[in-house]
């Protein structure tokens, strides 16, 4: 961690590992904003992006143990503009290139192969949302505009046929609302964050929290989000988002798939309720059965398997994918040391967390540096955790 501050890849970075539900570990170094020499604490609120999906996936896994839904339920049951579904033919050059198709299921949608997409993955699809900024970022308006925006284009392949990483999950969080008749800040609030005690947790940096909001930093010249037309620059960490002009300072677009900040005690209180089946102490959100579900592979075979087009900040190989997460089913393939059945998730600020079951262990990692695939940090910290045992 140290080096990676020193080297100038990550301006800050904070660790903490778990063993047996009790702290083993913590360090934190470098810098939370490089221009006022802020350093990098426990206390820091950072971006975790898309360690918001597995939050989400349990939302939804709370109201299907209440019997509102089953998992096979087409999304159309809910969000009448998925109606009708149209798929991009194999090999379109355009967007209007289609056939009709199903409509996902709410577990497809889960498991990333509804046939959605990102505007920063390849593809036709691809690119038409990032023509309309279909990211769900937090100033884009309420979550059921932009879900029927993105129900208005085609799916880049017929549901169930291939692994693409997509905004399915905002899709999701969406779901929820409808569902539960809450928006998804309280229903988080109310049923997930509240009752874990994760209180520094929210879609927006609350006022208390201005002074220990992170600054987020790129090494790419351009939009630290634009992988299909990125190049490195100069400055290894250049300043993108600073608490001062953040959209993150008063969200309006509840993001089920991105859009969360908190800080790393907070985080961790989630990813130990994982690691105790679905039990954080006296709370439950869960029953071990339908914990044991989520962290299951629900694919044919590994990712790698289902043909996968999209961006990766990991391998693919030898990793599944559960309901809100990635599942190691073979470490060699996978190239890096860890458990079968680890469970585990990151974000486009390089934020990472896994539960391994096998060692009764949870870590956390927090920095902030967009896009998460700039180095290998992620694999480099499981070698290390794993070495140290």
């Amino acid at each position: 961690m140290d080096s990676y501050v020193q080297s100038r890849k990550f301006a800050g970075s904070s660790l903490l590992l778990a063993r047996g539900g009790e702290e083993v570990f913590f360090h934190k170094t470098g810098l939370r904003d490089i221009a006022s020499r802020a350093s990098f604490e426990r206390n820091t609120v950072a971006r975790i992006y898309s360690m918001t999906k597995p939050v989400t996936s349990v939302a939804i896994m709370m109201l299907a143990e209440r019997g509102l839904f089953h998992l096979d339920a087409p999304v159309s049951n809910f969000i009448p503009a998925f109606s009708n579904m149209q798929a991009l033919v194999e090999g379109a050059t355009s967007i209007d290139q289609t056939e009709a198709c199903a409509t996902p299921t709410l577990h497809q949608l889960m498991t990333h192969t509804a046939g959605l997409s990102y505007p920063f993955n390849p593809g036709v699809l691809a690119q038409a949302m990032d023509q309309q900024s279909l990211i769900f970022g937090p100033q884009q308006g309420v979550l059921e505009t932009v879900v029927d925006q993105v129900a208005a284009l085609p799916l880049a392949f017929a549901p169930g046929t291939r692994w693409e990483y997509s905004v399915s999950i905002d899709i999701l969080g969406r779901v929820v609302e409808i569902v539960s008749g809450k928006s998804l800040s309280e229903f988080f609030r109310d049923e997930i964050l509240g009752p874990l005690g994760m209180h520094e947790t929210s879609f927006s940096v609350s006022p208390e929290q201005n002074a220990r909001f992170a600054s987020l930093y790129t090494p790419l010249a351009g939009d630290a989000m634009a992988l299909n037309s990125a190049s490195a620059g100069q400055e290894t960490l250049r300043c993108v988002d600073h608490v001062t002009d953040s959209a993150f300072v008063d969200a309006q677009t509840y993001s089920g798939g991105g859009g969360l900040v908190g800080t790393i005690d907070d985080y961790m209180k989630f990813a130990e309720m994982l690691r105790g089946h679905g039990a954080l102490g006296d709370v439950r959100l869960l029953s071990p059965k339908t914990m044991s579900f989520m962290m299951s592979n629900h694919l044919q075979g590994d990712i790698a398997s289902m043909g996968p087009q999209s961006f990766a900040e990991q391998p693919m190989e030898g990793m599944g994918f559960g309901l809100g997460g990635a599942v190691v089913l073979n470490p060699a393939l996978a190239r890096c040391a860890g458990s079968v059945g680890d469970f585990s998730w990151g974000g486009m600020a390089s934020t990472f967390f896994w539960v391994d079951h096998a060692n009764d262990m949870s870590a956390v990692f927090f920095t902030q540096l967009s896009p998460s695939s700039s180095y290998p940090a992620r694999a480099e910290l499981k070698a290390l955790v794993h070495a140290a045992m």
